[in-house]
């Protein structure tokens, strides 16, 4: 089974509002998948409000920095790859503008070491695989507490 996962950079207010409301960016984010026309163009406008840009050099760096030496890790042409073939585990990553993807089968640990890094660079990372109706925060906001 193929899990294709599409990360999106939230911007801070919005990832703490929604904190425990996650399926609203979910839903937004499957409805822009399907749309057409109007709709596309207004999921996609809703979209942009509430991501940030990637900086790219940067999560490059971080890749390269935290997984250049690791065995099975490959960079071709800005595409990043982990196989690892004792977990029949393999992960592709890709680095845009507005959204870095991952494509991964076999085992969950590849994806994993991805996630990993990228939890590291930025706090607000959501993770959807519109495919299997999944997602959720690389690393989860703590709610906070005002005393």
């Amino acid at each position: 089974m193929v899990r294709n996962y599409q990360l999106y950079l939230i911007e801070d207010e919005f990832a703490a509002h929604y904190f425990g409301r996650e399926r609203i960016f979910f839903q937004l984010f499957q409805e822009h998948h399907k749309a057409e026309g109007e709709l596309k163009f207004i999921t996609n406008k809703q979209i942009t409000y509430i991501t940030k840009s990637l900086e790219v050099l940067k999560i490059h760096q971080l890749i390269q920095k935290q997984l250049g030496k690791k065995k099975g890790f490959r960079a071709e042409h800005g595409t990043y790859s982990i196989g690892l073939s004792g977990k029949l585990s393999t992960a592709k990553l890709r680095v845009f503008q507005d959204l870095i993807t991952i494509e991964a089968s076999g085992s969950y640990e590849a994806e994993t070491i991805f996630f990993e890094v990228l939890r590291k660079c930025e706090s607000s990372f959501m993770a959807l695989d519109l495919d299997h109706q999944r997602f959720g925060w690389l690393k989860p906001i703590k709610e906070r507490k005002y005393v």
